[in-house]
């Protein structure tokens, strides 16, 4: 990383003296300066009690409250890094990711020092803020000042973890330097002043609020205000007492604010942009005509090795146009993979040789994960990044997602988008939210599944597919799932790897449609021991 990407430790210390408001959590405001202040006290703390040896590593195990920006601020100037830990974690896997990440301090807060009994934590000592004793151990660093000369661009500061939803999660890392110029990148693109807010309502343990919220905001001076925990309904409510104009959001957020009930002011605030992932075409034009501001849905991978950005004439459905270095590959035979082609209604007709990998073949700022080379080889192939991710690119050159690579649906020989479908059946006017997954055919490949939360009656759904011009002949679903809400990750992602792995025998209320039939009935259990719908035993 280039010195000239500057430090997050510099940032921290150039709101030393600016006495605005700047840090707002519930009921508490905090002046840039004091936020500077809180993390200069916290880095001189660091300073004592981080044994010698070893990384410089801290867990943060909180939700979205002022301790956190401040521990991030104080890292900075530390040269040490901090790892986000997921609180929705249990058990040994919590400890795994504590240990993993080789934390000497875990800095947590009553509500969840429940999560760390009866966990081994050798070599971990535990920081419990809001206490008498953490506040003792503040005391004699209330004069410290803010300096950043400690700090490099190389340092560690971050370590995130991403692809937690099976198995062992990686900590991707993230240097003072990228999120510098990460920082300063958004700050740049999006025109942020030090008159703006941003709204950070996504964890804070997760890369997205920390790098595309909270980053921006310490380049440009701009305010910080925090929400403990995601909340739709709060959503609108906070916007307007924090005068929000900015936020970013992943997953399913934008869907559960537009499901609540909509009021004759919901254009009363100065919210102006969101930015974000995951809300689809659909959502993002009711978002903006409901509330006026619009929605700016961008791709980047969660470590830093590519990344699309939308620009104006992006065609809807499109992510954006590819850039120097990105293609799309066949990941067997690392060929580039043909435009896509598409008929007059919209429908792709050539998925199977159209859908690959994106693939950075050029430089990427990608900085591996903590202690995982085999993530790492996993990543880096043939010297290029692979993302992980299926596009396909049309004809003008812009990029179209199409699901995670785990999404990969193959239905008579042919490839489908798992994301393409969402987005049509995301049209259903009972559906709240939408995911589509596969699940084995009896025979060979796949069957398309979706999982609806919202309303569903079987025979206006099967009205709504023939009606839709640009649905596939092989991309209806097979079977429908009918929840009444979505199972989500910590970070409000969709959690796939569970509706794959219970298929069509689940708790919940599933219909189908049998093979050459439009009509859709509820699956019983008699169609379970029937051929059609037997599966391999991978669900």
């Amino acid at each position: 990383m280039e010195s000239t990407n500057g430090t997050v430790a510099e940032l921290v210390h150039a709101r030393w003296g600016d006495h605005r408001p700047g840090l707002w959590c519930a009921d508490d405001t905090l002046t840039h300066h004091e936020v500077a202040a809180g993390a200069a006290a916290r880095a001189a703390l660091l300073a004592d009690l981080l044994p010698p040896g070893g990384p410089p590593h801290i867990g943060v195990l909180l939700d979205n409250v002022a301790e956190f920006p401040l521990w991030l601020g104080a890292a900075a100037l530390a040269g040490a890094a901090v790892a986000g830990i997921n609180p929705t974690r249990r058990g040994p896997e919590l400890a795994r990711d504590i240990l993993h990440t080789e934390c000497r301090l875990l800095v947590t807060e009553r509500a969840h020092l429940p999560l760390t009994e009866g966990l081994d934590l050798p070599g971990v000592r535990l920081l419990v803020t809001g206490t008498e004793e953490y506040a003792a151990l503040l005391a004699p660093y209330a004069n410290a000042r803010p300096d950043p000369s400690r700090a490099t661009p190389a340092d560690r500061l971050l370590l995130y973890f991403t692809s937690g939803s099976t198995g062992a999660a990686k900590a991707a890392i993230c240097t003072q330097g990228r999120l510098t110029a990460a920082g300063r990148s958004l700050a740049g693109r999006f025109g942020v002043t030090p008159d703006d807010v941003h709204y950070v309502c996504m964890p804070m343990f997760h890369g997205n609020a920390v790098i595309a919220d909270w980053a921006p905001a310490l380049a440009a001076g701009a305010g910080v205000a925090l929400r403990r925990r995601f909340s739709a309904s709060g959503f609108l409510a906070d916007v307007r007492r924090y005068r929000a104009t900015y936020f970013t959001y992943v997953g399913r957020a934008i869907q559960y604010v537009l499901a609540t009930g909509p009021g004759p002011d919901d254009r009363d605030h100065r919210l102006r942009l969101g930015f974000g992932t995951e809300a689809g075409p659909a959502d993002a034009a009711a978002f903006e005509r409901r509330f006026g501001a619009r929605l700016v849905e961008g791709y980047g991978s969660s470590e830093g090795g590519a990344a699309v950005q939308w620009s104006p004439g992006t065609p809807a459905g499109a992510v954006g146009r590819a850039g120097p270095g990105l293609v799309v590959l066949d990941p067997e035979t690392h060929a580039e993979c043909p435009p896509a082609v598409f008929d007059a209604a919209g429908r792709l007709l050539n998925g199977d040789v159209a859908i690959g990998e994106l693939v950075n073949r050029g430089p990427n700022p990608f900085e591996g994960y903590w202690r995982n080379p085999e993530a790492d080889a996993e990543r880096l192939r043939a010297g290029w990044y692979w993302t992980g991710d299926l596009f396909f690119r049309d004809a003008d050159g812009f990029l179209h997602f199409a699901g995670r690579a785990d999404d990969r649906l193959r239905v008579d020989g042919e490839n489908l988008a798992a994301a393409m479908i969402e987005n049509i059946l995301a049209r259903y006017d009972g559906a709240d939210a939408v995911a589509v997954y596969a699940v084995p055919d009896p025979v060979t490949g796949d069957q398309v599944m979706a999982t609806i939360a919202g309303d569903f009656e079987p025979g206006s759904f099967a009205a709504f597919l023939l009606a839709q011009p640009d649905l596939g002949t092989k991309m209806a679903p097979r079977f429908v799932r009918v929840v009444r809400r979505m199972p989500v990750t910590a970070t409000n992602k969709i959690h796939r790897a569970r509706l794959r792995r219970e298929g069509p025998w689940c708790a919940d209320p599933v219909w189908w449609r049998p093979p050459g039939e439009r009509a859709y009935r509820r699956l019983t259990r008699e169609d379970a021991e029937g051929p059609l719908v037997r599966t391999r035993g991978r669900v």
